[in-house]
């Protein structure tokens, strides 16, 4: 998923509330290798660094659906992880 070609641009944070905790997960546009198979993209969790990756190529549109959806993985994901 996370196949490259340039630098990340931080576009702001998306706040998501889990529990009583609440998570800034920085969402960042990137352009994505055309040719990789899967969907660009999406909630991330690396050493211990969650954000959200966004296809910087996307209508405005896309990329708020593309939000969205990462934003429900992360919930799903810091709901197992964090908060038993």
């Amino acid at each position: 998923m996370r196949d490259l070609t340039q630098p990340t641009r931080l576009l702001g944070y998306v706040q998501l509330r889990v529990n009583q905790r609440v998570y800034a997960l920085p969402v960042q546009a990137v352009k994505f290798d055309r040719d990789a198979t899967s969907q660009p993209g999406g909630f991330f969790d690396e050493e211990g660094q969650l954000g959200i990756l966004v296809d910087s190529e996307a209508s405005e549109g896309d990329v708020k659906e593309q939000i969205m959806t990462a934003s429900a993985d992360a919930v799903r994901h810091i709901s197992k992880k964090f908060t038993n």
